[in-house]
């Protein structure tokens, strides 16, 4: 123990860990964000404090949900965009889990998630997961899990078309992009669960639609929704 502390520690000193919002070196208690940064820089939306928030009214009236949430604002150029560049397009994978803890962290605080049973996040079509080396959603999914005790079920929801890119699309053709796009694995084994459909980013919500109208096809399914941002 004594000799790993001192490895860790004369590693830290060589190669200091820097913070990826102000690139200051971190603490060795620290991971991604320094303190300051994480409390003061990251744009948190205290949702999982109101019911009725922006996350879940993006999907009232299209799809049944019991409780949406996103863990922060995601703006241009800000803090959550540059992590989540980081994540998609750099291959920081463990930005990618603290954003999952974090977002864990939160809905720990209220109890938000306690009759969840499983978490679910959005997948990937096969070859694009294959040339970027791992889904986002996996990994924010894996972050939440080890904070809330929920296990993540990567295969029960496959996307079984590939899709082309929503960015410049509205929200009636996003929707018409998606249809038909998910299936599930195992209908049986969803029977009567409350699922947490986890994904990085909530634009207009047509992707995590269409994935929560497929859970429901499952027999007594209930779906809440978790991002990590929001773009409002």
């Amino acid at each position: 123990m004594i000799l790993s502390n001192l490895t860790d520690g004369l590693s830290h000193l060589f190669y200091p860990r820097l913070c990826e919002g102000c690139n200051k070196p971190l603490l060795q208690e620290e991971e991604v964000l320094c303190l300051n940064c994480n409390i003061y820089n990251l744009p948190r939306t205290a949702y999982h404090h109101i019911h009725e928030n922006m996350t879940f009214m993006r999907f009232a009236g299209r799809v049944h949900i019991e409780k949406a949430t996103s863990f922060a604002y995601f703006t241009e150029n800000g803090l959550l965009q540059h992590l989540l560049h980081g994540l998609k397009y750099d291959g920081k994978k463990d930005i990618g889990n603290y954003l999952g803890k974090q977002l864990g962290h939160d809905l720990k605080q209220t109890k938000w998630a306690n009759n969840v049973d499983i978490i679910i996040p959005v997948p990937l079509h096969p070859d694009k997961e294959a040339k970027r080396g791992f889904n986002q959603a996996n990994i924010i999914a894996e972050g939440l899990s080890e904070i809330l005790n929920i296990p993540v079920e990567k295969e029960f929801l496959v996307r079984k078309r590939f899709t082309e890119s929503q960015t410049k699309k509205n929200r009636e053709e996003r929707l018409s992009n998606m249809k038909d796009v998910f299936a599930l694995t195992n209908i049986e084994k969803m029977a009567g669960k409350h699922i947490l459909l986890v994904d990085d980013v909530l634009t207009t919500g047509a992707t995590l639609e269409a994935c929560a109208l497929t859970l429901l096809t499952a027999k007594d399914v209930h779906i809440s929704i978790a991002t990590i941002g929001i773009v409002s």
